[in-house]
């Protein structure tokens, strides 16, 4: 089937309340039976057939009452209010899961969706680094989400972990991260110290197209 030519090329962030690691990624069930989650991409470089994307920012709060794979899920989405109305409409034709296939994580994860709140229209604050696993998403009164690396429980130090996925959907390569995350409105959770992720990534009408980890 052909597509509308689009791409995304950035960084992109997420956290949830399981445990670092987060069982999903290995086919296990959830830390804590369910699954509150959030993620965020600042579009480097893209567009939508002719429409640039360049500089703006999407994110989306999930939340599930079980595995993510039993669906009955929630999401809300969230675009950059700098967007244009033309940019509006390709992101919102993209983030509906319109113009992919299915083994994009857009797809993926909207599959398992059953209510999905309207569409918040909002400023961003976005910093982020992948080498050093340090991040900060905010978009005021909605959710504000920090990652840093994780720690050595007996040094203090830093400690680099990165899951690898040659069939993942979501990502290939990863940073994990300690996620602080708050969220407010639809969704409603506050939760510190549990999975985050922060990856350079590239995705198009039939999914990831390029991933590499930081040396």
């Amino acid at each position: 089937m052909a597509y509308v030519d689009w791409q995304f090329k950035g960084i992109k962030v997420g956290g949830c309340n399981c445990d670092f690691g987060c069982p999903c990624e290995f086919n296990a069930l959830p830390t804590y039976d369910d699954c509150k989650g959030f993620e965020a991409m600042k579009i480097e470089e893209g567009r939508f057939g002719d429409v640039s994307l360049d500089g703006l920012c999407y994110a989306a709060l999930f939340w599930w009452p079980g595995p993510v794979h039993e669906g009955k899920g929630q999401a809300q989405g969230i675009i950059d209010v700098r967007a244009n109305p033309e940019q509006r409409a390709a992101l919102e034709t993209i983030l509906s899961g319109e113009e992919q296939s299915h083994m994009t994580p857009i797809n993926f994860y909207g599959s398992t969706i059953v209510t999905e709140h309207e569409t918040l229209y909002e400023p961003f604050e976005f910093e982020a680094d992948v080498a050093a696993r340090t991040a900060r998403v905010a978009v005021p009164g909605v959710v504000d989400l920090s990652l840093e690396p994780i720690c050595n429980p007996v040094t203090g130090k830093p400690h680099r972990a990165l899951i690898v996925l040659p069939q993942g959907v979501e990502f290939k390569v990863a940073e994990m991260a300690s996620t602080t995350l708050s969220a407010k409105g639809a969704a409603n959770y506050d939760f510190s110290g549990r999975y985050g992720a922060i990856w350079n990534t590239t995705i198009g009408p039939e999914g990831i197209l390029d991933e590499s980890p930081v040396a």
